[in-house]
């Protein structure tokens, strides 16, 4: 049987390595880290695999460079870092794997309460209820956590004290943001008739 190695094992500085040759190891241990996340990973979590002060943003750099003529890339979402197929393959990926544009399986009004959760974030139901002029329902609301898109957010100082909804780092990935700072401008949409 294999020994397993712990995190104390790993030579994290490869200092009988020529530097070129440790930059290409760190190289693959960032690629290696990326390749087996479906989240996207941190500095901090990436930093735990190279040497002591080794500049990961660098690095990145270096390997994104390495991928520019391969069928994935590095992204940057959230505060992190993640490969994802290049929007090219897509076609491709979705005909081989059977997957179609339905992988969030939401329909339109589903994705117009998840805007408004981005936007108005921490938002009530009862805010919700203002925005769009009518109750939103529960199941709603729970197809949009059962996807992780949304989780609950703090207490509402209001009367009953109810939930407040905020989207997480899976809707980011989901729609190919770094933040929520990405979002295009609320005033802008409103302006051209698309909100409101």
């Amino acid at each position: 049987m294999a020994k397993q190695r712990s995190e104390g094992d790993l030579d994290r500085e490869l200092d009988g390595l020529p530097a070129e040759l440790r930059w290409r190891e760190w190289m693959r241990r960032i690629e290696a880290v990326l390749f087996a996340s479906a989240l996207p990973m941190s500095r901090e979590a990436l930093g735990r695999v190279v040497g002591q002060g080794v500049a990961v943003d660098l690095l990145i750099e270096d390997l994104a460079t390495d991928l520019s003529d391969r069928p994935y890339e590095i992204a940057r979402v959230a505060e992190g870092w993640m490969l994802r197929t290049r929007p090219t393959y897509a076609a491709a990926i979705r005909l081989a794997g059977g997957m179609g544009d339905h992988a969030l399986d939401l329909n339109e009004f589903d994705i117009a309460v998840l805007a408004a959760i981005a936007y108005y974030q921490p938002i009530t139901r009862d805010g919700l209820k203002d925005v769009f002029g009518k109750e939103i329902s529960r199941d709603l609301i729970g197809r949009l956590h059962e996807r992780e898109l949304i989780a609950r957010g703090p207490r509402s100082p209001r009367r009953g004290a109810p939930y407040t909804f905020v989207t997480t780092e899976k809707f980011l990935v989901a729609f190919d943001l770094q933040s929520l700072r990405d979002l295009p401008d609320l005033e802008q949409l409103e302006d051209a008739g698309l909100s409101g």
